[in-house]
């Protein structure tokens, strides 16, 4: 009898951990997504089974998520193009006075590390918390290579991996996430990480890159 009850509770919870990690691309369609401060995908678009940015497309923008979303747990494969930047920005409030995405949202950094023209700055590197903190420079894999970025957000602590090496522990409002803040170009940005909850968004800049395996568990 033990065994059989403990084989109940092991099975009901691996049943309430797929129920609450939600897939937010379904590998074939952007439902789920639209441009920023549009209404449909825009310059996004399915290729091979990711979420690809074209840079050629006209009326560029970055790909946001139309649920909102305040403590989880999201992990995404990325890769981005020689020479090429991007990022994965999260707490991200959508409104026509904001005209980006990262005027509100936090930022881990996608980037090709080797060629990129913003690879001066350690914070600017991939893995990196964007300005703030940075990662170790040897976290991503080269341009053309699939990168596996998982970032936890649980009451404003802030985790990052990529490619299974941790990146970030800061908690948001603490002195060091303060004394960051004070140091960097956000420092006078008034919405910046102002929403707990709030949309989360690929970044377009200027590249092509491509986003699959998107998935969100909530805590």
């Amino acid at each position: 009898m033990k065994k059989l009850i403990l084989s109940a509770l092991a099975v009901a919870a691996l049943q309430y951990t797929t129920m609450a990690q939600t897939q937010l691309f379904d590998g074939k369609t952007t439902t789920g997504w639209h441009a920023y401060l549009q209404k449909d995908a825009g310059p996004w678009s399915v290729v091979d089974g990711a979420l690809q940015f074209d840079p050629k497309a006209p009326n560029s923008a970055d790909l946001v998520t139309d649920g909102e979303y305040e403590n989880y747990e999201l992990s995404v494969d990325w890769k981005i193009a020689e020479g090429g930047n991007s990022g994965i920005i999260f707490g991200v409030h959508e409104d026509p006075a904001l005209g980006a995405t990262y005027l509100s949202g936090i930022e881990m950094q996608v980037l090709d590390n080797v060629k990129a023209e913003d690879n001066k700055k350690p914070s600017h590197l991939a893995g990196s918390l964007y300005d703030l903190k940075a990662a170790p420079a040897d976290a991503a894999k080269p341009a053309g290579q699939w990168n596996t970025a998982k970032i936890r957000k649980d009451k404003g602590h802030l985790t990052f991996w990529l490619n299974g090496k941790q990146t970030v522990d800061v908690q948001i409002g603490g002195p060091e996430w303060i004394e960051m803040l004070n140091n960097s170009k956000f420092k006078t940005w008034k919405d910046f990480a102002a929403y707990p909850k709030g949309r989360i968004a690929l970044q377009s800049h200027g590249a092509v890159v491509a986003y699959k395996n998107i998935t969100l568990k909530q805590l």
